[in-house]
């Protein structure tokens, strides 16, 4: 009898030991890194950018330094080097995330999805995925940080770029952009169906033929920081041929779908990187106390 009990009790003690030591802490696994809120009240999932890395993350988006603290459990994922997503990629990412919240224990209420330049076309992409295919695990909410999110947008102002050969990073990356949607999805001239069917957000194809469809009843939240004098003088760009532009475009077409949770969030002054240097296309346009809010509320 006395066996039975302190066995009993043994097993209580270490559960909550168990517990007490996975809360709080940073597992990494494959393709993650997962820290878990002693007090969870939601889930933030984050994709990097293009050629991005965890630690690049974690480094720049500052928002996240003891965001655990206040009941937030976050996953950092290393899926990079993507500007979109073929069915098996979507597939592949959703097992990933099964895995991750199964192995453990979890609670997948309250998840939101994000990530920034590539990596929020990435989420929009699997939040989609996750909506129409009635997964069990539903975001209830996506937020997208200054992404090119119309591939067909991207391909023409990379296109323009080259042409005004204003800035050499500017040029380099128009010429780098151009290769690889050509490489991979042609050009859209040529191949438009595909860009239709790749782009997580497409202007000039009616709302309910794309992806921005799904999104109407969730909560999202579009940040970008419209810097056009720092755009004009570095990169010589005007306002239509920034990424600000078509998530002011996608807010648009998500309000006139009848979408009653959707946010524009255009930042002043908050495009600065980890190493000081003002650029406006940056995680830290994200407010990490108005973050907290919107998740939790």
């Amino acid at each position: 009898m006395r066996k039975s009990v302190f066995l009993i009790v043994l097993s209580v003690f270490l559960m909550v030991f168990t517990a007490q030591n996975v809360s709080g802490q940073t597992i990494k696994g494959r393709h993650y890194e997962l820290t878990i809120a002693p007090d969870q009240k939601a889930v933030l999932i984050l994709f990097p950018c293009f050629p991005c890395t965890i630690e690049h993350t974690k480094t720049e988006a500052g928002f996240l330094k003891g965001i655990e603290k206040k009941g937030i459990t976050t996953i950092l994922l290393d899926y990079n080097q993507k500007l979109f997503l073929t069915e098996s990629e979507k597939q592949e990412y959703a097992k990933t995330l099964h895995k991750i919240f199964k192995r453990n224990k979890i609670s997948t209420d309250h998840i939101y999805i994000g990530g920034f330049s590539g990596g929020g076309n990435v989420a929009l992409l699997l939040a989609t995925f996750l909506i129409k295919n009635h997964d069990p695990i539903q975001p209830k909410g996506l937020l997208v940080v200054d992404s090119p999110i119309d591939l067909e947008k991207l391909y023409d102002n990379a296109r323009k770029d080259v042409a005004k050969n204003a800035d050499p990073e500017a040029v380099e990356e128009g010429k780098f952009l151009t290769e690889l949607l050509e490489k991979e999805i042609r050009k859209p001239d040529i191949n438009r169906e595909k860009y239709k069917m790749f782009s997580p957000y497409l202007m000039s194809a009616p709302a309910d033929e794309g992806n921005i469809q799904y999104l109407k009843n969730i909560k999202t939240r579009f940040y970008c920081e419209p810097d056009l004098k720092w755009q004009l003088e570095k990169k010589n760009r005007t306002y239509e041929e920034l990424n600000a532009y078509v998530l002011a475009e996608a807010y648009q077409t998500l309000l006139k779908a009848g979408s009653k949770h959707t946010e524009l969030i255009q930042t002043q002054g908050r495009g600065i990187r980890a190493d000081g240097t003002k650029h406006p296309h940056s995680w830290n346009i994200v407010d990490g106390s108005d973050l907290v809010k919107w998740m939790v509320e």
